[in-house]
């Protein structure tokens, strides 16, 4: 995985047909800034159909996709996958029916920042580039939960373009060519989580082609909230890892003890908040700063009780194809 620089000359006249796929479940909501984050990109407007597939919503999201569809200066395709209730089977349906020779991938929750496309699209003038991520950021935010993830990075594709066992990038922010799918086959469409690294997976390890990162393609993201949309975030990142380890062999992540949580609290309560507290009274910390360590081991604790409560469905094996 490298991040190669597209000379400006050359980039100005690649525009290849691209599809943006974007699964969309009870998002009545996320559409009108997602649409207005569509409307603003830079990318030419004759180049490019936003296929926004609605996964089985209770809300009106299907009905305001009609509407917008029709009024709308871009090329917009609402389409409907309502036999599985997964956002993979979802992409799948954009895909099948997508014309661009590259697909790019992003959610309902995210903000596609105006530059976003065309950015993203530029490594694949390298025709041995078959995948490229973007960088994937949080949207502004004040609260002590979204300043813990912003500290952390969390969202950063930087975390798992770094995976020990083999890189991969988040549906969030990713592009790949369209043909690949032919060959690599489709997203699992039971899997509920996990699917992108196991479509980045499966392409890389068959040498397929190369994986690029583009940093300035950056879509925005919001940080959890509360407490418990921290906790089922992170014990969701432990079933991903539960069920990539059935399906690739990766290892699981090891389970602290009790013993372990008690002896980096007490150095916790007994270094960190003394020095962690000075430094908050004097204006060089902050409250998440003096926080950082039992809210580390509180979205720990939840990845391993998610990896361990988590089995891979059977039918969360299958592939589908073209």
């Amino acid at each position: 995985m490298n991040h190669q620089p597209v000379a400006a000359t050359t980039a100005q006249s690649f525009f290849p047909k691209v599809s943006v796929v974007i699964p969309i479940y009870n998002g009545e909501g996320d559409l009108p800034d997602l649409l207005s984050c569509l409307l603003s990109q830079t990318y030419p407007k004759d180049q490019v159909e936003y296929l926004l597939i609605d996964n089985n919503s209770s809300d009106r999201t299907l009905s305001i996709l009609n509407t917008t569809a029709e009024n709308s200066p871009i090329t917009i395709h609402p389409l409907s996958a309502n036999n599985i209730q997964s956002s993979y089977a979802a992409r799948n349906t954009g895909i099948k029916a997508a014309t661009g020779e590259i697909m790019a991938f992003t959610d309902a929750d995210c903000r596609p920042q105006p530059q976003w496309l065309q950015t993203l699209i530029q490594p694949f003038i390298n025709s041995e580039v078959v995948i490229v991520a973007g960088e994937i950021v949080a949207l502004p935010g004040k609260s002590l939960l979204e300043q813990f993830a912003d500290k952390q990075e969390t969202l950063s594709q930087k975390h798992t373009l770094a995976h020990k066992f083999c890189p991969y990038g988040q549906t969030a922010n990713l592009a790949i060519r369209r043909h690949i799918f032919k060959t690599s086959g489709l997203f699992r469409p039971y899997l509920t989580t996990g699917g992108d690294a196991d479509i980045c997976w499966r392409i890389l390890q068959a040498n397929l082609g190369k994986l690029e990162f583009a940093p300035e393609a950056i879509v925005q993201h919001r940080h959890r909230l509360t407490l418990k949309e921290l906790a089922s975030q992170w014990r969701r990142y432990g079933r991903s890892n539960r069920y990539l380890h059935e399906l690739h062999g990766i290892e699981l992540t090891r389970e602290m003890k009790t013993k372990e949580y008690a002896y980096i609290l007490l150095r916790w309560l007994l270094k960190e908040v003394p020095r962690e507290s000075l430094k908050n009274l004097i204006g060089k910390a902050s409250l998440v700063d003096l926080l950082n360590t039992p809210l580390g081991l509180f979205t720990g604790r939840e990845r391993s009780v998610g990896q361990r409560k988590a089995q891979l469905p059977e039918n969360a094996k299958m592939i589908e194809w073209m």
